[in-house]
């Protein structure tokens, strides 16, 4: 399990994105050299993990639980097969791209040594949004037609039907479907980081709560919010509120139907409908 390209990006101005000042970061390039990894503070304030990175929308994006984005390079390559264009190591926006690491399959807590000194911990789940439309759209990955903007061609691969005859899905939709979301990190231990460098998990805690299993909990699948709860105080306070609220809600409902079918009286006799 290694590096193969740390990613990070300059201030770009684009028309896709809402950010204040219309700059993105998502553009990100594989960097020479090492890079200095360290706990940007709180979002609103710090921006990405590591040294040279551009965030645009400190609203949504950066700070300590979104310090570090990763996205394995087997599920680009993946990707690239179903889209039938080449994606190179950053186009997701990701700061690290991995080889032989199960990102979507990290579980939120687990650490991980990466290079001599630094360790991250995985935090959260990506959100995509419409700048990532607006970056692939440009990269000419996804067709710039107004008509299907937003969507792409070719069937089959992450979160398709294989049915080539199908129309394009819009690719949020897409990607949302597929839930191959990578995942975000924060900086336990800071230090620096190079391509190349050996991957290794230092601890993985005991529930099911996968970076992809939270996507689809806060996504497609809200019934899974409450089973959120177990990965306890490694959920940024966001996830774990929403996660809570839902399992407040869901249980309430419950408890009224509940209430609800006790509370009807019993048939009366011979009124089983017959005649």
């Amino acid at each position: 399990m290694r590096l193969l390209s740390v990613n990070l990006a300059r201030p770009r101005a684009a028309d896709y994105t809402d950010a204040p000042g219309g700059a993105t970061g998502i553009g990100k390039r594989p960097a020479d050299g090492p890079v200095a990894v360290a706990a940007p503070g709180p979002r609103g304030a710090g921006g990405s993990g590591l040294a040279g990175d551009f965030v645009g929308d400190l609203r949504f994006h950066g700070g300590d639980h979104q310090a570090v984005y990763a996205y394995a390079r087997e599920d680009l390559d993946d990707w690239a097969a179903a889209l039938g264009r080449d994606l190179p190591n950053g186009v997701f926006g990701e700061n690290l791209t991995t080889a032989g690491v199960d990102v979507c399959g990290a579980l939120i807590g687990e650490r991980w040594r990466v290079g001599e000194r630094v360790v991250l911990e995985v935090s959260t789940t990506r959100t995509p949004c419409r700048t990532f439309t607006g970056r692939l759209t440009e990269l000419g990955v996804l067709p710039a037609s107004p008509s299907a903007r937003g969507a792409e061609e070719g069937p089959g691969g992450p979160g398709t039907s294989g049915d080539p005859g199908k129309r394009p899905e819009r690719w949020l939709k897409r990607f949302t479907r597929a839930a191959v979301p990578g995942a975000y990190l924060r900086v336990v231990e800071p230090g620096e980081i190079r391509a190349g460098d050996p991957v290794e998990i230092l601890y993985r805690p005991d529930h099911e709560v996968t970076s992809a299993f939270l996507f689809r909990a806060l996504t497609t699948e809200r019934e899974l919010l409450p089973r959120v709860l177990a990965a306890g105080d490694a959920l940024p306070p966001r996830e774990y509120e929403e996660a809570r609220r839902y399992a407040g809600q869901a249980r309430e409902t419950g408890e009224t139907e509940k209430r609800g079918r006790t509370a009807r009286p019993p048939a009366s006799p011979g009124a089983s409908g017959a005649s």
